[in-house]
């Protein structure tokens, strides 16, 4: 064996102790992104990580994504739907591909045991000061996104188009998105052809890509629902009208919206998650408050759910002899987004690239839904506009955890808990790699179909 084949044989099993498939290893894009994250991306994920801010929050975070950007060549706007930063890196004449990363973190206290663990406290933009923590993975997100533009800065003899890079505030309150489309993201700004993003997942393997078509993130609405009753003293409820046993009924009706009214083989979910009234045990309180999420796969199934809880609101005040002006008031709108769903053609292509690339064995393409979170990339991309788009997913965590969480010897910390982290090296090349492999097949000689 002479020393190139023993020096390859050493990087190909290093590469399958880290959960990178040895087809890829070696490879120079491969070697750039992991150079590229010794050198600049790590310092990058360490700074954001210990630094996160709030949704619609993120002035410093998106100052420097702005200007790492600029460095890498972009033309950049700061301040599109409030905080957002768009960059334009054109390189002749070419399709436009979008290239999204959120960059909000959550109202947490980090308890991660990381050493860069956040220790921020943030001003909430409901004038709350909160503890602050990227509880599930943005910095990753926006990490490997400056990665993929420098990367991409490097290889223009390989893509002719443009590449619209977006890192959007507040996905987590699923404002964000919908604020950038009312500033004008696709008027304003080149028009995607193709909008790409991914997300971090701690329940996956690292070196895994989760990707197939179809649905790909549930609905998701925030309702609130303001009771006006009567209030009395608790001796004499006959004097007055209670909110309080309103709202126990609407929330005992809110259940048979899903286990009577939508079929039994569609998915949904409405849960009250918070109930508030009064302030004393001998007082009948004037008002009581509902807050509830609720969530669907199909857009029809959301409409349903969402008018059965209006309809279901006001004919319990109606029940309890409410004016029609006094009715409950029920609000929806200000924290919801539609379902998410990858575009079948565009899917099936960058699979196919991302089987070339990576090796099928890296790909989970058919893993079944494990729960209803929702993602606002769906304002982006079709159905609720003509843009075919892509989400797909990358994996945090080794193999080695996920096999001792399933067998009861490790507890997996979860997205939006104050435990969570994952490897953000594993994840960020890979997820970098796999961007600029998908912008250069969409972007690359002939920006057609690619072959089988």
């Amino acid at each position: 064996m002479n020393r190139a084949t023993a020096i390859g044989l050493i990087g190909s099993a290093m590469a399958l102790a880290l959960g990178i498939p040895a087809a890829h290893a070696q490879d120079a894009l491969g070697k750039a992104v992991a150079s590229d994250y010794d050198a600049k991306l790590e310092k990058l994920l360490l700074d954001f990580h210990a630094n996160p801010e709030l949704s619609f929050k993120e002035t410093r975070t998106a100052k420097i994504i702005a200007a790492e950007l600029r460095v890498a060549g972009a033309s950049v706007t700061e301040g599109v739907g409030v905080t957002g930063v768009v960059g334009i890196m054109k390189n002749g004449d070419g399709p436009v591909i979008m290239v999204r990363a959120d960059m909000d973190g959550l109202p947490l206290a980090e308890d991660s045991g990381l050493a860069y663990a956040s220790k921020v406290k943030q001003i909430d933009i409901d004038g709350t000061e909160k503890p602050v923590m990227h509880a599930c993975g943005h910095d990753t997100h926006i990490t490997s996104m400056i990665g993929t533009a420098r990367r991409l800065a490097a290889m223009k003899d390989q893509w002719k188009g443009t590449v619209v890079f977006v890192a959007q505030p507040a996905e987590e309150r699923i404002g964000g998105a919908a604020k950038m489309m009312q500033d004008g993201l696709y008027t304003r700004f080149p028009k995607p052809d193709y909008a790409l993003a991914f997300h971090v997942s701690a329940g996956t393997p690292t070196g895994k890509i989760e990707i197939q078509p179809g649905l790909t993130a549930s609905s998701s609405d925030s309702v609130d629902i303001t009771i006006f009753g009567v209030g009395t003293h608790g001796a004499y409820p006959h004097m007055g009208k209670d909110p309080i046993v309103m709202g126990a009924e609407i929330v005992m009706a809110l259940q048979t919206l899903v286990s009577r009214e939508i079929s039994p083989l569609e998915a949904g979910v409405v849960t009250v998650g918070s109930f508030h009234s009064g302030f004393k045990h001998n007082i009948i309180s004037d008002k009581a408050e509902l807050q509830i999420t609720v969530r669907s796969n199909d857009n029809a199934v959301r409409k349903k759910l969402l008018d059965g809880i209006k309809r279901i609101a006001e004919n319990v005040g109606r029940l309890n002899g409410l004016p029609e002006d006094k009715l409950p008031q029920v609000k929806v709108g200000f924290e919801s987004t539609p379902v998410t769903v990858n575009d079948k053609p565009l899917t099936e292509r960058i699979t196919k690239t991302f089987a070339r690339r990576f090796g099928q064995a890296a790909l989970l393409t058919n893993e079944p839904q494990t729960g209803m979170g929702a993602e606002d990339f769906a304002y982006f991309v079709a159905p609720n506009t003509d843009v075919p788009g892509l989400y797909f997913n990358v994996g945090g965590t080794p193999q080695a955890d996920i096999d001792a969480a399933r067998a009861g010897k490790l507890t997996l910390p979860a997205h939006h808990s104050p435990f969570f982290k994952v490897m953000p090296r594993e994840s960020i090349t890979l997820a970098t790699e796999a961007m600029v492999t998908a912008v250069i097949d969409l972007l690359g000689p002939g920006n057609g179909p690619t072959a089988d």
